[in-house]
């Protein structure tokens, strides 16, 4: 009997061994069939006028795609669609506000009518606040949630009726570090962000047996040259300048054409999440094994930040001193002529 029973044992050991070995071998397979080509496919990219989403639209074209880009500001999305046409490719440009569904809902009917269906949305559109919390109203607060989260959620339900007929397509939510670690100053931003992870973790698990892939991205600062276009409270000049500063040293900044080339790879892929930049992998891994020491250190550098109650909000390019156009942010106010964040592009 005991003899038996070890043989049997050998048996079903084996045999789950096997099993294991088929089921990586499968997953090893479905990794391989989930990279995808981007000729002929229908990229939609909110807030692709001008920044990240720019680049994005740029990289997407050079794959073959046909690109949709929306934004709010109409001049700002006629800059970017002449410059996306002079590359080739097919593009079409729609007005759209994303925190309205009203208007979601009817520039997805837009690119099914000119494209047919999306197989790729990228919720890239965002904004971008920074001030002490004492600064920051409810509106903030509501505004940044708007942008970060609804828009997101209405631009996929709107997308995902013919994605799932099809049974395949590719959803990638910007979020940013700050959907990972709280930072100083930014509140509102970060909260939104760390709602968009929520929403974009939950959404890859539901969607996988649908053949739908969600990515989620969590950049750290990049060189795109956007805090042009951000707004700032509190003592406006002096949050500018650190803000500024920060996103154009390299070392604390990435440059934005490397961080695009990934995303547009991930999506690909179809990965899970992409942490764009050593700052924003070391802030993630800090966070999540060091929490006590993590939130010491960002106590600390609110300490070392401006302070001010003020509530008034200023554009970036507003709040200039010689500091901000000084060498410090050469790299980033190049950046900004380049991807539209100025009026006078150049490429």
């Amino acid at each position: 009997m005991p003899e038996r029973h070890t043989k049997q044992s050998s048996r079903m050991n084996l045999g789950k061994l096997a099993a294991a070995g088929v089921g990586v071998a499968l997953g090893l397979r479905a990794l391989v069939r989930s990279r995808i080509s981007f000729q002929d496919k229908t990229v939609l990219i909110t807030g692709g006028t001008r920044g990240l989403g720019l680049l994005l639209a740029r990289g997407f074209l050079k794959e073959g795609a046909r690109v949709v880009i929306c934004g709010r500001e109409e001049s700002t999305l006629e800059r970017a669609r002449t410059e996306l046409e002079s590359l080739g490719g097919e593009v079409l440009a729609v007005p759209c506000d994303v925190t309205d569904p009203v208007q979601v809902e009817a520039m997805v009917s837009s690119v099914h009518e000119r494209f047919g269906a999306v197989d790729v949305l990228v919720n890239n559109a965002g904004i971008i606040q920074t001030g002490p919390l004492e600064s920051m109203t409810l509106e903030d607060f509501e505004e940044a949630i708007d942008t970060h989260f609804w828009g997101p959620l209405y631009t996929t339900l709107a997308v995902l009726p013919e994605m799932k007929r099809r049974g395949a397509g590719r959803i990638v939510n910007i979020s940013s570090i700050g959907g990972k670690v709280s930072v100083p100053h930014m509140v509102p931003y970060s909260a939104s962000k760390f709602a968009l992870v929520g929403l974009s973790d939950g959404m890859r698990a539901e969607l996988a047996q649908d053949g739908i892939q969600v990515t989620t991205v969590c950049p750290g600062l990049m060189r795109t040259g956007s805090p042009r276009n951000a707004t700032f409270k509190g003592d406006h000049e002096k949050e500018y300048a650190w803000f500024y500063v920060c996103g154009s040293l390299p070392g604390l900044s990435l440059n934005a054409e490397r961080a695009g080339r990934r995303i547009i790879e991930a999506c690909r892929r179809g990965d899970a999440e992409v942490l764009v930049g050593l700052p924003a992998k070391m802030g993630a891994v800090a966070r999540a094994l060091a929490p006590n020491l993590t939130a010491a250190l960002l106590a600390y550098v609110n300490r070392m930040l401006p302070q001010g109650s003020q509530t008034e909000r200023h554009r970036g390019d507003e709040s200039e001193t010689p500091l901000t156009r000084s060498w410090l942010t050469e790299l980033s106010r190049k950046a900004a002529r380049r991807n539209n964040e100025t009026e006078v592009p150049i490429h």
